[in-house]
């Protein structure tokens, strides 16, 4: 059972880590010139945020 709960934990990582990369990416690509810093800062949280929610996953796993 205990195999389970790390195969949950490493799936969560993955997609957390995913996420938070791409959201990262996508605060430096170019948008519409009246949304660009709004799209940039949002993009920036959730790029942050999904990274740290990444690393605290990698520490579940340990």
């Amino acid at each position: 059972m205990g195999e389970w709960v790390t195969a949950l934990v490493f799936g969560l990582f993955l997609v957390a880590f995913t996420l938070g990369t791409s959201s990262l990416i996508m605060a430096f690509l170019p948008a519409k010139q009246e949304e660009v810093v709004r799209s940039q800062v949002e993009y920036g949280f959730f790029g942050v945020a999904g990274l740290v929610l990444s690393l605290v996953f990698v520490y579940a796993l340990m």
